[in-house]
């Protein structure tokens, strides 16, 4: 009879390497993605590899905006229903659900100190000063917008305002210079400043976009294609150390990054393995980047990437 210690070995190596795998999650093994290196160099994150991913409970499916507490909390707003969901990041699960109003389309959340304000498309803004106390929520009805479909919305601490993004172009008959407007809302005044703050101008993007993403498609000739780029925010946050606005557009599957004074400063693809669908985004005080997305045919979830300056 041959040694059997090599196949012992063999069998005792394949029994440990399940051990160290089924402990990564129930079912699940992380795959380290090829560095995000360009990302990396420009932002501080490594977009291929999220630091931290948080697979939310069913009741998020629809996850559509977020907004940080702090280090630990962050609060979550979902399509269907007029909930703010508190989700503990070191417990991940849900500590606390709070009704603030009836069923709609909500998209995004801000907080401003202890105060929340939840985006609905149509361009009703929801103030929620006591979370203990959230019914009835105020509405702030936006009309001055001249969009019908409207998405982000961050908290701009240095000027006292809230930017709102709309998802849609204000004109839809005019493919001229510009696609969509920034629009502020003074928090001091409470009203919605008169002109957008910046003017997303397409051909300005697509000209950008065309000078620094690869190109994946050539015409005939062999000649690049311009970058096919809709710009369609679906959530905005400034960025706490650098000032910068981060722009979502999960159609397009990309992160843009802006001035506030409305100059183009960066643009990057995103890998649709690793943002299906890219519904919101918010910044910790140390820079550490959040990002959500939508469940679609799977599990909605929560990306954190580390600030990496």
């Amino acid at each position: 009879m041959k040694n059997p210690a090599p196949m012992i070995l063999f069998v005792n190596h394949i029994i440990i390497s399940f051990i160290i795998l089924s402990g990564c999650g129930p079912g699940t093994v992380r795959t380290v993605q090829k560095p995000d290196n360009k990302s990396l160099s420009a932002l501080g994150y490594d977009l291929n590899n999220p630091d931290e991913t948080f697979i939310l409970p069913s009741i998020l499916h629809e996850i559509s905006g977020i907004t940080v507490i702090d280090s630990s909390s962050v609060a979550c707003v979902q399509d269907e229903a007029g909930i703010i969901f508190i989700y503990d990041l070191r417990k991940k699960t849900i500590t606390q659900s709070v009704t603030f109003y009836g069923n709609g389309d909500y998209e995004d959340i801000a907080r401003v100190d202890g105060i929340f304000y939840v985006l609905k498309s149509n361009g009703t803004l929801y103030k929620i000063p006591d979370m203990n106390r959230p019914v009835p929520a105020e509405e702030i009805r936006l009309k001055e917008i001249p969009h019908k479909d409207i998405e982000g919305l961050c908290y701009d601490s240095k000027d006292e305002r809230l930017l709102i993004a709309p998802k849609d172009k204000a004109d839809k008959d005019d493919d001229a210079e510009v696609k969509q407007g920034l629009y502020g809302f003074d928090l001091k005044t409470g009203e919605l400043m008169n002109d957008p703050l910046i003017e997303f101008k397409l051909p300005a993007i697509k000209e950008f976009a065309a000078s620094i993403i690869e190109p994946v498609e050539y015409n005939k000739k062999g000649d690049p294609k311009k970058p096919d780029i809709r710009f369609s925010p679906s959530a905005i946050a400034i960025h706490p150390v650098t000032g910068r606005l981060y722009l979502l557009s999960a159609d397009d599957h990309m992160l843009f990054i802006f001035s506030l004074q409305g100059k183009i400063e960066y643009m990057t693809r995103l890998n649709p393995q690793i943002f299906n669908m890219a519904e919101g985004i918010t910044f910790c005080q140390n820079g550490d980047m959040l990002i959500s997305n939508e469940g679609q045919n799977g599990n909605a979830s929560l990306l954190r990437f580390s600030y990496r300056q």
